[in-house]
């Protein structure tokens, strides 16, 4: 199937590493041009070199998404895009009681208000050229809370009413709105969940990611370019008539209907 990505530009957030890394690399291959942001500059460089060896088209931003007017210098200087995936790194394990006053804010700014704010700034040129794709990468966390990652939980559904909401608005000029739901895609970040488990239940690392295997009716963790993949189609041409959609990736993992 070609997705017609071909002459496209994508801006894809978060994309030193995991989903967001998997991402640029997927929409790359189906022949979008990409511009990697993250903070991490060497690991943005290695991704782009790669893309570049397969015959695709990348660059790259360095940007720390706390930094406002370093994000906003960042964005505009990249001009027009006709993707963006929204990607923000989650808050640190804890519970909900416990969260701080500062925590709170700090992490409403990273998960809530960058996306709305990097995607404010693409918008209106999307719906000029009547084509866009706003994908955001969540947490099965909007569906089910996931135990003892609270802020999560509380902020990142923020994200999925925003997006339903915005894709009633948009539709009509041909810029779709969804997000996409990972379940356990082997990740650096799903090691780091893994072990701070293990810690807080006196086990190894390993016996909590067999037994996190063990729970997903597929039996393993998935892998960032399947997760990917399906950004990749959501991205493109094919994907026309699938606005304000919340995409479960999870192996079957989330128990709710």
């Amino acid at each position: 199937m070609d997705l017609e990505l071909n002459g496209r530009r994508a801006f894809v957030m978060g994309a030193s590493r995991g989903l967001g890394k998997a991402c640029a690399m997927s929409l790359a291959r189906e022949g979008a041009s990409v511009v990697l942001t993250g903070r991490n500059a060497d690991a943005l460089a290695e991704s782009c070199e790669t893309i570049r060896a397969e015959g695709g088209i990348a660059s790259y931003q360095v940007v720390d998404f706390e930094d406002a007017g370093g994000l906003s210098a960042a964005v505009a200087s990249v001009g027009d895009v006709d993707v963006v995936v929204t990607n923000c790194g989650g808050p640190p394990p804890g519970k909900m009681a416990e969260v701080s006053d500062e925590a709170l804010v700090r992490y409403f700014d990273l998960i809530v208000r960058v996306p709305v704010r990097v995607t404010s700034t693409f918008l209106p040129g999307m719906r000029t050229r009547n084509f866009g794709r706003i994908i955001n990468i969540v947490s099965s966390g909007v569906i089910q809370p996931i135990g003892n990652l609270g802020l999560s939980n509380m902020l990142r559904p923020s994200i999925v009413g925003w997006a339903k909401t915005l894709a009633s608005e948009v539709a009509s000029d041909g810029v779709t709105v969804n997000s996409v739901v990972p379940g356990r895609i082997h990740t650096q970040r799903v090691d780091e969940l893994d072990a701070a488990a293990a810690r807080r239940q006196s086990r190894t690392a390993a016996e909590v990611a067999q037994a996190s295997r063990d729970s997903i009716p597929m039996k393993r963790y998935g892998r960032p370019e399947e997760f990917a993949d399906a950004v990749a189609f959501l991205a493109s041409a094919r994907a026309s008539y699938i606005t304000g959609s919340l995409i479960r990736v999870d192996g079957g993992s989330i128990a709710a209907i």
